[in-house]
Order: structure tokens, then C-alpha cells, then sequence
């Protein structure tokens, strides 16, 4: 059976198919692949920048905290702003604005004359537009997979990791010689003479599959995968909340660890190392975590990977010389660098595709808001007791939470019978 087009004649579901999973599909993802790793750079460089901010302009923990909030609560209304014209427009004109608005932002911080201008141009500027460079990617490429789902998403959120191991190892020499301004402006340089010319690439339009529903060789793609006894607004409070919870704990690592190292006497490079291999743990989790998707699913994936990662926020307390943090930083990014994208494979399995950019766009703000909150109380609760111990319980306490949520969703789900499926 056939399809009448719009565009043109009809189109046989067998050829319309064959767009997802195809060549193009993989050049695509290694291009989100690459823009994600260049354009995340303000999410990672600006826990690098934090102990010079903090002394240069003579502030507290906490308060040298703010500019990372601030980049973060723009990070994730940036995904779901871009998220939403995704949906409407496709990828390449917003990711043109958010470009702009990246190169804009690292140029200008280096005018500031104290911590509140840093952190209001961070969150305006980096944040909104780094907010192009996660979720709105994740959406885009789901809409050229079928069969590999799970890892071509997991491979797109994987660019945030590759911008968090190599940049602090770019960066570290830059600010130890020649001090954070000068880093902000090489990061603008190269963001400008990279990033457009691969925004480029992405100007052609996600396929439009116009598939029979009696006669569908997937008709996963006008519907959800699976069912489960939730509506979609009550599973998608649940999975804000949840992603809340998951990032306030795994905040704690990732925003501290430059500054603990700092606190311990190893010094700024040493913390930023730690972070870099943190974070390549993080892209082979993430790896790894989109391929077992593909098999167990998203919500299995993502409570498996809640758990590893409450495991090793434990491990930080009873551990902190230098061998052992290098050791603990790879477990802990081995073990929590599949959850935030198993979201978006979430979305994907549960809800309809037509609106996985703004659903996609809604949790990622959560993830953030949940780092934003994390950074921010772990700074606080290290100024109250002079000692992280805190904070790390603090973080285990909100991934009990996590550990919870995602529980009780398993519990209400399961896969849709094998019969085609009017879309949801």
C-alpha cells in the first residue's frame, strides 16, 4: 500500500524507511557529535575557571558558585526554548542563534569587573546558547534512527562528555599562564571558526515518514514503543522530578571536584584532570548505556545506572588521596554517564515522536536545574561545615530518590503488543 505525498508521488513505506538507520543518518550523528563537543565547552570550563573567579574577585564558595548555577538554569531554559523551535523549524537556524549567542557571551566575559556581571553573562549568553548543543540534538538525531535508537542518542549526549574531558586539559595551561580571560577569548575564537561551517551540515530536514498503519514495517515511529498505566503529564512529572534528583546528586563530583582538589593541596591541574577522566568515563558509560537500551529499554538503563552512581558517590567519603580520587572520579563516571540520556530514550519509547523535542527540552531543564541546585547547596554546605562529607550524604539522599521514582515507573510499564498502533 501506498501513500499519497504532498511533495510529490506516492512514496512506498519500504522507501520511506529506509532514511532511518541509512549512511547519512551516522555522518549526521557524527556531526551532533562534534558541534556538541565544541559547544558544551561553557558547561565544563567554567568548573575549571571557578577557583581563579573565586579568588579574583575575593569571594565565598558559595558565591563563587553562581556563575556555574547561572550557566546552568540558562543551559536548560536554552533546551527548552531550542527545543521547541526544533520541533517547528528543524535543527539549523537555531543552532546558527545559539552559536552567536555562545561566541557573544565567552567575548564579553571578559569585561566584567565582578562575580555578578560573570555569572548574569554566563547564564544569558553561554547558557541560552549551549542549551542548543544537548537536548534539541538528541531530538534531532532520534528522528533518523529506528533500530539504533538508543545508542545514536546515547552517541549525541555523548559530544557534553567529550567536551568535559578535553577542554579542562586544553584549557588548564591557558589558565595557569595566562590567566582566565585569556581562555575565555580562545574559546570564543574557535567556537566561531568551528562551529558555523558544521551547523552547516545540518540544514537538511529530518525525513517525514508517511506510513500505513495496516501495512507499517515500523510502526513504532507513529507511536510510542510502549505502554505504561501513567498518563504522559503524570510520567513526565515524574520524570522532571526524577531528573532533579539524579543531578542534584551527581552535581556534588562534578562541580567540586577541581575546587576539593584545590581544598586538599593537589592544586587546580589535578582537579581538572580528575574531571577530564571522570568525564571519559562518563562518554563510555554513555556509550555503552545507549547500546543496552536497545535491548532492556530506557528505564531499566537508566535505574541500573542511578544505582552505580549512588554506589560511588559512597566511595568518595571513606577516599580522598590523590591516587584514590583519580580512581574514584573513573568509577564514578563509569557509573552515572548513561542516565541523563536515557531520558531522552525514555520520551522517545513512551511519548509521541512529534513532541520529543519539547518533552526532551522539559526534562534536560530539570537534569540542569538539579546540577544548578547541586552546585549551588554543595557550595553552601561546604561553608557551613568547612568539609564535603555533607554534601556528599546530600547528594546520596536525593539519589535515593532518583532510585525511587524510576522504580515505581518500571513497575507501571511494559512493552506494546506486537499489532500496529494508532499514534498517541
Amino acid at each position: 500500500m501506498t501513500t499519497p505525498s504532498s511533495n510529490g508521488p506516492a512514496t512506498a513505506p519500504e522507501e520511506s524507511s529506509t532514511f532511518l538507520d541509512s549512511s547519512y543518518s551516522w555522518f549526521r550523528l557524527t556531526v551532533c557529535m562534534l558541534i556538541a563537543t565544541l559547544g558544551n565547552v561553557g558547561m565544563w570550563s567554567i568548573i575549571v575557571v571557578l577557583p581563579l573567579i573565586e579568588e579574583e574577585f575575593n569571594s565565598d564558595r558559595a558565591s563563587a558558585s553562581l556563575p556555574f548555577t547561572a550557566i546552568m538554569i540558562g543551559f536548560g531554559l536554552g533546551n527548552i526554548i531550542v527545543g521547541r523551535l526544533v520541533d517547528r523549524f528543524g535543527i539549523f537556524i537555531p543552532m546558527v542563534g545559539s552559536i552567536v549567542l555562545l561566541v557573544s557571551g565567552f567575548f564579553l566575559t571578559t569585561l566584567v569587573t565582578n562575580i555578578w556581571q560573570f555569572a548574569i553573562l554566563q547564564g544569558v549568553l553561554v547558557g541560552l546558547g549551549t542549551g542548543a548543543c544537548f537536548g534539541p540534538l538528541m531530538s534531532d538525531i532520534s528522528h533518523w534512527f529506528d533500530k539504533r535508537l538508543g545508542i545514536a542518542i546515547a552517541a549525541a549526549a555523548s559530544g557534553n562528555y567529550f567536551a568535559g574531558t578535553l577542554w579542562p586539559l586544553f584549557l588548564k595551561n591557558i589558565l595557569e599562564t595566562e590567566g582566565w580571560r585569556t581562555a575565555q577569548i580562545t574559546i570564543a575564537l574557535i567556537l566561531l571558526v568551528t562551529m558555523l561551517p558544521l551547523a552547516f551540515l545540518l540544514r537538511k530536514k529530518r525525513p517525514t515518514l508517511k506510513i500505513s498503519l495496516e501495512n507499517s514495517p515500523t510502526p513504532q515511529n507513529k507511536g510510542p514503543r510502549k505502554i505504561t498505566n501513567l498518563s504522559p503529564s503524570t510520567l513526565q512529572f515524574l520524570l522532571i522530578v526524577a531528573g532533579i534528583s539524579c543531578c542534584v546528586a551527581m552535581s556534588m563530583p562534578q562541580v567540586h571536584i577541581v575546587a576539593y582538589c584545590a581544598d586538599l593541596g593537589y592544586g587546580i591541574a589535578r582537579g581538572a584532570e580528575m574531571l577530564s577522566l571522570m568525564l571519559a568515563g562518563g562518554i563510555l558509560s554513555r556509550l555503552c548505556s545507549g547500546i543496552l537500551a536497545d535491548y532492556i529499554g530506557g528505564i531499566r538503563t537508566l535505574l541500573l545506572g542511578s544505582i552505580l552512581q549512588c554506589i560511588a558517590l559512597f566511595l568518595y567519603m571513606p577516599f580522598d588521596g590523590l591516587v584514590s580520587l583519580y580512581i574514584v572520579s573513573l568509577v564514578f563516571g563509569l557509573s552515572q554517564g548513561g542516565i541523563v540520556p536515557s531520558y531522552a530514550i525514555i520520551v522517545r519509547e513512551y511519548l509521541p515522536a512529534e513532541q520529543a523535542g519539547q518533552r526532551v527540552g522539559l526534562i534536560v531543564f530539570a537534569t540542569v536545574v538539579g546540577m544548578a541546585l547541586g552546585g549551588w547547596l554543595s557550595g553552601l554546605i561546604f561553608d557551613l561545615t568547612l568539609s564535603y562529607d555533607a554534601a556528599f550524604l546530600n547528594g546520596v539522599a536525593w539519589n535515593f530518590v532518583n532510585i525511587g521514582i524510576m522504580t515505581f515507573i518500571l513497575l507501571k510499564s511494559k512493552d506494546r503488543p506486537a499489532t500496529p498502533a494508532m499514534a498517541v
